[in-house]
């Protein structure tokens, strides 16, 4: 079903959107020859009106792990080497604790480290790293019903074992500066409501409305270039990410927040609609635009749009 964007007419509401406020980074990594380097420093509480634009780390870090259901485990040797092997997981919905199925019952109190990432239509890569001790879990019951969910098998609760958090990196790409996430803020904050929506809503909006998602660069974003080219790259309920270009600037990121929250699919293509309108009435000006502008670019160093 195509979504609609000139069906709203003076019916829509006006918009009003808040400049995208830059990322506190608790870690910075930084990649060069000699590889990866980290710098701890302390986390900055974000204000209320920042909280709104985008999901906070440990909130991405549950989504990644609810989509994703592979990862990298990786131990240490008897010599004391990181080895890292492949593995499929599930997730504990109370507390996004990883679970694993492992034919062996000799894999107890062992410091590991998991993986994951999700690729987004091959333009971005957020990823998150738990830290922690891969041991036995004191209900190991209920835990097989979870691994049966997610992947449709029957499994001995003697082979589940768990990794208890400690603490989670989290990154929204590749190459990207990290956020140190702690075991209590990852335990206690929820995955998006959108996450099990949000690839067909992108795709669907990517494929029916080229026009609209250009427009709303041109728009809602402060910049002194026109997009020549646009794509939306996620979404969830608190708006969404798109990479940009410009044949002279460059290719961008910029997150869009919605006016306000969504709590499901429904609730998106009503937002998503309703800016199409006002981004279109502005552009033609037959409305003023009465909202603030994104201010944040972030260059991208990937060529592909």
């Amino acid at each position: 079903m195509l979504l609609q964007t000139r069906q709203f007419g003076t019916a829509c509401p006006w918009v009003r959107l808040t400049p995208a406020s830059k990322r506190n980074s608790s870690v910075s990594l930084r990649r060069s020859n000699c590889g990866p380097k980290c710098s701890v420093s302390q986390l900055e509480l974000k204000s209320e009106s920042e909280s709104k634009t985008k999901p906070y780390p440990a909130e991405a870090s549950r989504t990644i792990m609810e989509l994703a259901k592979v990862g990298t485990l990786c131990t240490l040797t008897q010599e004391g080497l990181p080895l890292g092997t492949g593995v499929r997981f599930a997730v504990d919905p109370e507390h996004g604790t990883p679970l694993f199925c492992f034919n062996s019952t000799d894999n107890t109190n062992i410091p590991s480290s998991l993986h994951v990432q999700f690729e987004q239509f091959g333009l971005r890569t957020p990823q998150c790293t738990i830290q922690g001790t891969l041991t036995k879990p004191q209900d190991p019951k209920r835990l097989v019903s979870v691994w049966r969910k997610r992947f449709g098998e029957e499994v001995d609760q003697d082979f589940i074992y768990i990794i208890a958090v400690d603490r989670v990196l989290q990154l929204e790409d590749i190459q990207e500066d990290g956020i140190w996430v702690t075991s209590s803020d990852y335990k206690n904050a929820q995955p998006d409501p959108l996450r099990d929506s949000a690839h067909n809503l992108v795709t669907e909006i990517n494929t029916n409305n080229m026009e609209d998602i250009t427009r709303f660069c041109n728009v809602y974003v402060d910049l002194d270039f026109l997009v020549s080219e646009a794509k939306m790259l996620w979404v969830d309920r608190l708006g969404f990410d798109m990479r940009l270009s410009s044949p002279h600037k460059g290719v961008f990121d910029v997150r869009i927040p919605f006016p306000r929250e969504v709590t499901d699919e429904k609730g998106a293509k009503s937002t998503f609609n309703c800016m199409s309108q006002l981004a279109w009435e502005v552009e033609r000006n037959f409305q003023h635009p009465d909202f603030s502008k994104v201010k944040e670019l972030k260059p991208v160093k990937s060529p592909f749009l």
